[in-house]
């Protein structure tokens, strides 16, 4: 299989119009476009009845204390995790394509609607949901695609891989509230070929 983007460059920094925030000499960080890339891809698997695409960033860090605070540093050698910024999944298979800001034109207060996405195609949650519980004015269920917003004191630079997998099956049985481990989980036996990019991305104006 092969992945292309107008969007995006395998290797190179997540354009800000396709990230959750842009860095801010006054506050650190600040909303930005949200918007969801143009993915397209090809050579996909005899059999394939039906794609997935998965964002993750594999770069979080596993432990919050330092996070985002001031005269703080979120160290290099800190173990990291995987956070998931858009599970779509039921993509039939005669469909090569997602456009530009069609499933995220901007960033939603307490998430996007969901698991319901456009042409009966389904959502996972995001993992903003996490991120943003307990806070009143951004506390929500995060469905489809959140951009990138590291922490802006991290002292790595984020990795931000988008994937598409091709499946021997037309559709998943899956419901409300999926994650990005219980997709991977659901996938795992059905994957016949997938195409990555892997892109970049931080906040920390030390890094830039």
């Amino acid at each position: 299989m092969k992945l292309t983007s107008r969007s995006l460059t395998d290797g190179q920094p997540v354009p800000a119009q396709y990230a959750f925030a842009v860095p801010d000499a006054k506050n650190h960080v600040a909303l930005s476009y949200n918007r969801n890339p143009e993915l397209s891809w090809s050579d996909a698997p005899e059999g394939t009845r039906s794609f997935v695409v998965i964002c993750h960033d594999p770069d979080v860090p596993s432990v919050g204390d330092d996070v985002n605070q001031e005269g703080k540093t979120v160290p290099a050698d800190l173990p990291r995790v995987d956070f998931y910024h858009w599970l779509l999944w039921n993509i039939p298979a005669s469909v090569y394509s997602i456009a530009k800001a069609s499933h995220s034109n901007g960033v939603t207060a307490k998430g996007k609607p969901g698991p319901d996405a456009a042409n009966q195609w389904q959502h996972g949650l995001n993992d903003y949901t996490g991120w943003f519980a307990g806070d009143a004015d951004m506390g929500g269920e995060y469905y489809g695609y959140d951009g990138p917003c590291p922490p802006w004191n991290d002292s790595i630079v984020h990795r931000y891989i988008f994937t598409v997998y091709a499946l021997d099956v037309e559709s998943l049985p899956l419901g409300a509230g999926v994650t990005g481990a219980q997709l991977r989980e659901a996938i795992a036996e059905h994957v016949l070929g997938e195409a990555s990019i892997t892109t970049t991305y931080t906040l920390n104006p030390e890094l830039l």
